[in-house]
Order: C-alpha cells, then sequence, then structure tokens
C-alpha cells in the first residue's frame, strides 16, 4: 500500500496517517515531524530550516527530497508506505514521481482530505502538542486538559498554530499545494474524502477508498 494524502494543514492528514498505518501496519511518513526533529535536536539541516517552519513558510524543495530519498534508501518502505505532508508542491510531485518510476514502485492512491477553512482555523488554534509523546489535541477552553492523557506530558501550543502563522500557511496552500490536486487527478490517483465530522468518521471514509 502506498498512498500520498494531501489537504490543508489541520486538515487531519497526521491522525489519519497513524490511523491507517496502524491498521495496514504500513510506515506513516511525515515529513513535518521528520523536520521538527531535526529542529529540535539543532542539527545543520534543522538550523537551516527553523526560519521557514515556524514563519510558516514551506521547506525548500532541496531539504524535503533529501529526506524522502534517505528514507526510501534505507529500505524501510520497502512494503510500503502513507506520505503525509509530502509533497507539498507540484515540483515535488513530479520529482517524487521521477524517484519512484526510477524505483519501478507506483502509487495506489492519492487521498485529499477536503475541510472548510473556517474549521481548519478553529482547529489549528486549539490544538495542543504532548512535549513528551507528540499526541496531538483539541485544546480544553475550561482549562482542564493541561497534561497529555496518555504519558502526562506537558501540552504546548506549536509555533506554528498561532492565528497569524495559520493565515499564512493556509495562503501558502493555495498557491503551493492545492494545484497537487489537479495533477493527481490527471492521473486518475486521486480520491476526495469529507474531513468534516470525527476522527472516527473521517477513517470509515478513507477505508471505504481504500
Amino acid at each position: 500500500m502506498r498512498i500520498v494524502l494531501l489537504g490543508a494543514p489541520g486538515a487531519g492528514k497526521g491522525t489519519q496517517a497513524n490511523k491507517i498505518s496502524h491498521k495496514f501496519n504500513v510506515p506513516h511518513i511525515s515529513t513535518g515531524d521528520i523536520l521538527r526533529h531535526e529542529i529540535k535536536n539543532s542539527t545543520e539541516l534543522g538550523n537551516k530550516i527553523s526560519k521557514y517552519v515556524e514563519s510558516g513558510e514551506l521547506v525548500p524543495d532541496e531539504f524535503i527530497i533529501e529526506i524522502i530519498k534517505n528514507k526510501i534508501s534505507s529500505g524501510q518502505l520497502e512494503n510500503g508506505f502513507i506520505m503525509d505532508g509530502f509533497p507539498r508542491n507540484l515540483k515535488q510531485a513530479k520529482m517524487f514521481s521521477e524517484m519512484l518510476d526510477e524505483l519501478g514502485i507506483e502509487l495506489d492512491k492519492v487521498i485529499n482530505i477536503a475541510v472548510s477553512e473556517d474549521e481548519i482555523i478553529n482547529r489549528l488554534s486549539n490544538r495542543r502538542i504532548c512535549s513528551s509523546c507528540k499526541s496531538i489535541y483539541s485544546f480544553n477552553n475550561d482549562g482542564k486538559l493541561e497534561k497529555c492523557p496518555k504519558c502526562g506530558g506537558e501540552l504546548l501550543k506549536r509555533k506554528d498554530d498561532s492565528a497569524e502563522v495559520i493565515k499564512n500557511r493556509l495562503e501558502v496552500y493555495e498557491a503551493e499545494t492545492r494545484p497537487l490536486i489537479d495533477y493527481y487527478s490527471d492521473k486518475g490517483l486521486l480520491v476526495n474524502v469529507d474531513g468534516s465530522g470525527s476522527a472516527e468518521e473521517i477513517t470509515e471514509r478513507i477505508l471505504k477508498v481504500l
């Protein structure tokens, strides 16, 4: 199973990728998580990309492609993958397609999770991430949800989930990422899935098209 998940920031790609990954035992590849790991550990790559992530800009293609090439070359993706956050623009998509062609690998489906802009802004503004296990939660405004229910870690608001950065991220998505919908539709790979409702409801919709 080789799947790409598309959708605006906050559409739930990470949540759904995790659910599908566990159900089918296929690696979930989140470029966002990998980039944040590089930043947290102050690696050479992390120092270069931190300014892009914190301002909501897309990380330059050459950094992303380097990460994906390393993953594929490592042999970790022999049984398939679920790509979350990649490709993020048309150039990346074409480079990714060329890379897969060279390896004799074909994508099975590209799933676009469609969510309204108002819902996305609401989700991201109220999102918190565990500092320890990286689980993501919707913030409880009454203040009761202060620690991660899974591991007790501190719940933090990511810098790229501030209102100003969210709006910038959506503008970047419209300009850079939305063209991928047409690209993969022309290839006969795209399936649109309604991203409203609970995570479980969205998962059921995705499973019906797999």
